[in-house]
């Protein structure tokens, strides 16, 4: 009797040791965490979007991986779609994992007019040096994973400053699947009024 309760303590210690690891790749990185940096990454436009509601604009985000030997990082561009030579954002996103959770940091460039349209070379990154660059602190992004090729989440509560257009603060819920990113960013004034973002809901970016 005693054999064979040593050997189920064996087998379940086996089973659960297996399962508890085997999200882990030869990297360090889990597969959901691969999973969301490859799904996160390319070209997108709202251009449906803008089509099925003209209050909407047709803008271009495009993220590209970048910096690969020191992590995970992504170059962001986001412009209308007809002055994309002229990015009204340009950040530099950390996406990293703690837990459960996933975390995609926000970075500005220092000197951003020099990296807009390097998406093309991503290489070209290699110059630029993390001193060049700021993180916006408590404007991270927490992101949950809740289905395949679905992760969704949200910065925190008046965590996010901004002086854009006489707000105080700002937010930014975001849902990432496949081919679509879902992202409403806002920005609010010390007495929580909305003072400049979309209203009605998030912008639907579709891959192409």
């Amino acid at each position: 009797m005693k054999k064979i309760i040593i050997l189920l303590l064996t087998l379940t210690t086996l089973f659960f040791s297996c399962n508890s690891t085997k999200t882990i790749s030869n990297t360090g990185d889990s597969s959901e965490l691969k999973e969301l940096l490859t799904i996160m990454q390319g070209q997108y436009s709202s251009e449906a979007h803008s089509k099925r509601d003209t209050t909407y604009f047709n803008i271009s985000l495009r993220m590209v991986p970048i910096w690969k030997n020191k992590g995970h990082y992504l170059y962001v561009e986001q412009a209308m779609f007809t002055k994309q030579e002229k990015p009204y954002r340009v950040r530099i996103y950390k996406v990293s994992q703690r837990g459960n959770e996933f975390v995609s940091e926000i970075y500005t460039l220092k000197n951003e007019k020099e990296w807009i349209g390097k998406w093309k070379t991503p290489e070209a990154f290699e110059k630029l040096s993390e001193t060049d660059i700021e993180l916006k602190q408590g404007c991270e992004v927490i992101l949950k994973r809740i289905g395949k090729n679905k992760f969704s989440g949200a910065t925190g509560n008046k965590t996010c400053p901004s002086e854009l257009r006489g707000a105080s603060y700002a937010s930014s819920i975001v849902t990432v699947t496949k081919n679509e990113i879902l992202s409403w960013d806002q920005g609010f004034d010390k007495n929580d009024k909305q003072v400049w973002g979309a209203e009605k809901g998030g912008y639907q970016f579709v891959k192409y």
